[in-house]
């Protein structure tokens, strides 16, 4: 690459414009970290929803997300919040001084750059570590046309570095190769999309809650905010005249005071278990409650239908739907869930969720969709839409995997 005029000529003008520093926004955790660049907002969601899956596949690895600019980096934080394992920062400036430093701290182990927004400067540095690149999702777009017009070789010096290059389309895969890049180095792959991560769930309490449930009908209310209680409540009233058996689990969100909802169930006339406190429910139970997220795998695989809560009003994080459904649970959902919006599109376009209003629509449809054939019609419509992303997933895990074990073979053979 180094060879590249295009490449010479284009360093020589980045050193004229750019944020000459770069400060870091997190800190390297453990020995393996891998970085994945997000070139576009349309993206985030399935960015992370891959970052879990890779951190999911390999334990001790730290994944590092960036985004190009402070407007995406705050998005990204509202969509998918930042945690031990996958941190989230700003990509450095194409100054060399901001990429050294960058390089310098997060020191990543392998990079997947999610199609768009080639950066020379930073591409160049990265390859010099001695670190695998792997290019994903390339489409038809995301070149920088006006640049290519006075660099004409720079695109494809750049995209000859990258050990392997996945299109998403017959028409991406023509338009790299028109770059100069090989057939032969180009994989056609689905086009990046999240997917739902199963939520982990031991075998156990899976068999000890069923037995419990003894073929009792459940619905499960998830992330309940303080304004939708009462109309959950209505709603499983309601439901429960045609369904006498059938089971609330509730999951309140945080800001819901214990006290003060356990009087309003009971208040209600429903009959009350708190599966936080240890207690289980029997037969005559008609709500349980939970307030611990470590068991919404458990009760999204015994719930035929969930409601995703914080959706009924605006002003609410919301919930990913993708939880329900990759766990076969049929989705219900209000009006309100602009920060899952494509997620909940994709969904109901299959046939695996239903928007409600109120707690008559809210009933209606519980009661509907606990009929046995119903659930498991858009139970496998969700599993499909939760599944498209799978076969990409797998692929970039792979090249992830091969990745790291040869940077560490290398590692090892260094005298």
């Amino acid at each position: 690459m180094g060879r590249s005029l295009g490449l010479a000529a284009y360093r020589a003008l980045s050193r004229r414009s750019g944020s000459r520093r770069f400060t870091p926004a997190a800190q390297r955790l453990t020995d393996e970290l891998v970085w994945i660049h997000a070139a576009g907002g349309d993206t985030l969601l399935a960015v992370h929803d891959l970052a879990s899956s890779l951190c999911a596949a390999r334990d001790g690895m730290q994944v590092l997300i960036t985004v190009p600019d402070r407007d995406t980096l705050e998005q990204m934080q509202g969509i998918a919040p930042a945690s031990d394992n996958i941190v989230l920062d700003e990509v450095p400036s194409e100054y060399p001084e901001a990429i050294a430093t960058f390089l310098r701290h997060y020191a990543p182990d392998t990079c997947i750059w999610v199609w768009g927004g080639l950066r020379p400067n930073l591409i160049n540095a990265m390859q010099e570590t001695g670190a695998q690149m792997v290019l994903v999702d390339a489409d038809t777009g995301g070149f920088d046309d006006r640049r290519a017009r006075w660099l004409p070789d720079l695109t494809g010096t750049l995209l000859a570095d990258f050990t392997a290059v996945l299109a998403r389309s017959d028409a991406a895969l023509k338009r790299l190769v028109a770059l100069g890049v090989p057939k032969r180095r180009i994989r056609l792959t689905p086009p990046m999309q999240a997917g739902g991560q199963a939520l982990p769930c031991e075998d156990s309490d899976l068999a000890d809650l069923s037995g419990l449930l003894g073929g009792r009908p459940v619905w499960l209310a998830v992330s309940a905010q303080e304004s939708e209680i009462m109309t959950i409540l209505a709603a499983h009233r309601s439901a429960l005249r045609l369904s006498h058996r059938l089971l609330l689990i509730l999951h309140p969100a945080e800001d819901v005071r214990t006290d003060d909802l356990t009087a309003r169930i009971t208040n209600e006339g429903l009959r009350l278990r708190n599966w936080s406190a240890g207690e289980e429910p029997d037969d005559a139970t008609q709500v349980l409650l939970t307030w611990d997220v470590r068991d919404l795998g458990l009760f999204y695989r015994v719930a035929p239908v969930s409601f995703m809560g914080g959706s009924l009003n605006a002003g609410h994080p919301g919930r990913n739907p993708f939880e329900a459904a990759a766990l076969g649970s049929a989705v219900l959902y209000g009006p309100n869930v602009r920060k899952y919006l494509p997620f909940y599109t994709r969904l109901a376009t299959a046939g695996a969720a239903r928007i409600v209003n109120d707690a008559d629509s809210l009933g209606t449809a519980v009661t509907k969709l606990i009929a046995p054939d119903q659930a498991a019609t858009m139970a496998h419509a969700g599993w499909d839409v939760t599944s498209q992303g799978a076969a990409l997933t797998d692929e970039v895990t792979e090249l992830v995997r091969k990745a790291l074990d040869d940077r560490e073979e290398k590692r090892h053979a260094r005298p």
